[in-house]
């Protein structure tokens, strides 16, 4: 295998497996810190997504819609858990149903806000990055130094600030958070917010490589749940890892086929199971995630 061709490789890895931990670090936030597996949190990616189609409709720049995407998503958020959310955390299964109603309600509407149709959205920074023989995407290096960033700001948020620390010690011991005159409902909305925020951030730069369509969130919710049960709810690191993991096997399986003597045995949904196969042997093993240490 030629040297540019492993360049390659690694770089559509990397890309992907942005992409996925920037879907799953909203998704993992949630579920880490409120216990609540949102089965909306694809469409609250669809949201970042759709939100920088109404700004392109509307003349302005798609980098705009990207920008305000996670404040807007952000916004529903706070909704949702005002409306819905706050009323059942006594009762996390019946909250995980709520929101994959709340998700249904979200794509069924802009569904038929965009006609069923699929739409293409251009690249902020278009074109390539020469390194030596290998061209790069510009777009795709962006969105692994905007994940890294990304990554860096909420570990530092949630471990070195007091907010953070509030937010922790609240979900740990509401009780004795209570008593100690925090106010643990401000921080539940908080946190479903930011999480909500980082899917719309997902959305808003992910759309420039696959066309939006309602059906977009739920593309990546599955493999985004794999990548939280692969880490271990209840941390940080693992998520992460999970999400970075998944977006390996998606690529590298797919690079398999160019093999002459696997193209013809692993055909592009095969491809697609296996990475299904694989996560779940890995949970077979080791069911508690690969970061087991508590919460984040």
């Amino acid at each position: 295998m030629e040297l540019d061709a492993i360049a390659k490789l690694v770089f559509d890895i990397l890309a992907f497996s942005s992409i996925m931990v920037l879907v799953v670090l909203g998704l993992a936030v949630i579920a880490s810190m409120m216990g609540i597996f949102n089965l909306g949190h694809g469409e609250f990616v669809l949201l970042g997504a759709y939100t920088v189609f109404v700004f392109r409709e509307l003349g302005l720049p798609e980098w705009a819609g990207m920008l305000a995407a996670p404040f807007l998503v952000a916004i529903v958020g706070l909704f949702v858990e005002a409306t819905v959310i706050r009323r059942l955390y006594v009762a996390p299964v019946i909250a995980m149903l709520a929101t994959y109603a709340v998700g249904l309600i979200i794509r069924e509407t802009v569904r038929g806000l965009i006609g069923g149709q699929f739409y293409s959205i251009d690249e902020p920074i278009q074109g390539f990055i020469q390194i030596g023989d290998v061209s790069l995407s510009a777009w795709r290096t962006v969105i692994i130094f905007i994940t890294l960033a990304v990554m860096a700001a909420c570990y530092l948020f949630l471990t070195r600030t007091s907010f953070g620390l509030q937010i922790r010690g609240a979900l740990e011991n509401p009780m004795l958070a209570r008593a100690s005159g925090v106010s643990t409902s401000r921080l539940y909305a908080f946190t479903f917010a930011f999480g909500a925020a980082l899917a719309g951030l997902a959305g808003a730069l992910m759309v420039p490589l696959f066309s939006l369509s309602a059906d977009l969130g739920l593309r990546f919710l599955v493999q985004a749940f794999l990548a939280v049960m692969l880490g271990g709810v209840g941390t940080f690191e693992g998520p992460v890892l999970g999400g970075a993991l998944i977006g390996a096997m998606v690529p590298g399986f797919q690079w398999l086929r160019e093999l002459p003597l696997l193209n013809a045995l692993i055909q592009p949904i095969v491809a697609e199971v296996l990475v299904f196969v694989v996560a779940l042997i890995i949970v077979k093993f080791r069911p508690q995630g690969f970061v087991s240490k508590g919460r984040i």
